[in-house]
């Protein structure tokens, strides 16, 4: 995989911004970092004392030799220090959208100062910066200061962020991350806001948490979209690279130290595994949301804090199409099995889920029934297993009022986050592997990941699905989640029985 990253932007000689910074973040997410230097700056952590610009030859010529041995497959673009430079920057990068095999993804951090004072103030930068660079720039992240500086939008409110974040998105740019950490609003808290065109549908996301109170800040635009940059090289999407940059900033002021008389940088340390670092997403309803304005559905029924499972291992967890697999499973001593029937009339899924909960009291085992939460409701089952597009439609309270437990599917940091908000009963994780059962495109975690997930979610109980099979059974067990599902590893076997106890077996016994 290729996990180069280019950085165009100025020298920190203090080391605690630009490219310096750019390396230290990209190497903390495991990917290799090259530079092309657009100024020297002589400057300390009391302040810059000279910006000294370099010639649009010399970056030309740092640009000629990367391009020719180590194409990038994302470029972040920090401080350009004048007119010429955006000029030569956009050429190439048109150059390399239209010609590389594989076009590189494009971050630019619009870095708000130059040799003249504040460059975005200067007219003829602006219009450069919108007319040349902004119709090839994939992703935008800008702080308060410099989108105001941009747009001429006042960011007084909610929707004046949106109303300049759709007019970056007006002038070419695929998706902006605005960075509130200038912003305070509501006081003592930082809220950031993502809206994101690179989906086929578009999507926006809000984060929150409490301001962290570090004077050692220096450096963190840079490095959160350094993140950003290096989390999309390793294929991540989008809101999950937006989540992991706010997690990694956060531990990092928490850890920084002064260098110097002055203002230190942000610290570098790792990719973040603590969840106290992780903000909040935020969601209409919750106490954020309202302090923002959020619209409530007329109808709103979120609730939180579901009925815990029995056991934070839940073991082997079978997931059928019919009650016929599900007796066959619960026979073999399977004690967690969910029902997932499709294309079945409404009287056909009444009778499947009044004999499947009737079955699960039988064996003494949990069964789930996958979405309709209506008719466990109305059978008693004792669970129900929602996807993340379901939580905006299911009356959420109806089922923790009805003592239901709840199993919510996740897809990446920012829907785990997201899924963390509801206190479910347990958390499911997927796609580990690719699976011929349902179109998982762009949402394949891998074992990596989801040794990342695990710690993280340490408080669930949790569930790995998605394209395991026997062979595979062990190794997923290995990570620590609790639970391994499979849907075709049994349905599929030869001898479902003898396929049911090899992988008892397997997910038993980890390190096997």
């Amino acid at each position: 995989m290729n996990n180069l990253v280019w950085t165009i932007a100025g020298s920190d000689s203090g080391g605690g911004a630009g490219i310096q910074a750019d390396i230290k973040a990209m190497q903390s997410f495991g990917v290799h970092g090259c530079t092309a230097i657009t100024a020297l700056t002589a400057q300390n952590s009391l302040g810059v004392e000279a910006i000294n610009a370099v010639s649009t030859d010399v970056i030309e010529s740092q640009l000629l030799a990367l391009e020719k041995d180590m194409k990038a497959k994302v470029i972040k673009i920090g401080m350009l220090a004048n007119v010429q430079q955006i000029q030569l920057i956009s050429e190439h990068v048109a150059h390399y959208k239209a010609k590389w095999p594989v076009p590189p993804v494009i971050v630019y951090d619009p870095v708000a100062i130059a040799s003249s004072g504040d460059v975005l103030t200067e007219e003829d930068t602006v219009s450069a910066i919108k007319e040349c660079l902004m119709p090839l720039v994939d992703v935008i992240t800008p702080n308060t200061h410099e989108t105001q500086l941009l747009t001429g939008v006042y960011l007084i409110g909610p929707s004046a962020v949106k109303d300049a974040a759709n007019k970056l998105l007006s002038w070419g740019a695929k998706a902006v991350v605005i960075k509130g950490g200038h912003w305070d609003y509501p006081s003592g808290y930082c809220i950031d806001y993502c809206v994101n065109n690179l989906t086929q549908n578009g999507e926006e996301y809000w984060l929150g948490n409490k301001k962290i109170q570090s004077p050692h800040n220096h450096g963190t635009g840079c490095s959160m979209a350094s993140v950003i940059a290096a989390c999309l090289a390793k294929g991540y999407p989008l809101k999950d690279a937006f989540i992991l940059a706010k997690a990694y900033i956060n531990q990092g002021l928490k850890q920084s130290v002064r260098y110097g008389e002055g203002i230190g940088p942000v610290a570098h340390t790792r990719f973040p595994t603590n969840l106290d670092d992780f903000p909040q997403v935020i969601e209409p309803g919750s106490w954020l949301g309202d302090e923002l304005d959020f619209d409530v559905p007329l109808e709103f029924n979120m609730a939180a804090d579901f009925a815990p499972c029995e056991s934070k291992q839940l073991g082997l967890y079978a997931v059928v199409d019919s009650n016929e697999w599900l007796e066959k499973c619960l026979q073999q001593d399977i004690k967690t099995v969910q029902l997932r029937v499709k294309n079945k009339t409404d009287a056909e899924l009444d009778e499947l889920i009044k004999q499947a909960v009737e079955m699960g009291e039988k064996y003494r085992a949990h069964v789930f029934i996958n979405d309709y939460w209506q008719l466990a409701i109305k059978y008693g089952a004792y669970g129900v297993h929602l996807g993340q597009e379901d939580l905006n439609i299911a009356n959420l309270v109806a089922i923790k009022d009805a003592g239901l437990r709840l199993g919510l599917s996740t897809h990446g940091f920012y829907e785990m986050l997201r899924a963390h908000n509801y206190r479910p009963s347990y958390m499911a994780f997927g796609a580990i592997y690719p699976t011929t059962t349902k179109d998982m495109t762009g949402q394949i975690q891998g074992l990596d990941k989801l040794k990342k997930f695990v710690p993280l979610m340490q408080s669930y109980p949790t569930v790995a699905i998605g394209g395991i099979n026997l062979a595979r059974a062990n190794e997923v067990a290995n990570t620590g989640v609790g639970s391994v599902a499979v849907v075709r590893a049994i349905s599929e076997a030869d001898d479902y029985i003898a396929a049911i106890n090899a992988l008892q077996s397997a997910i038993n016994q980890p390190n096997g």
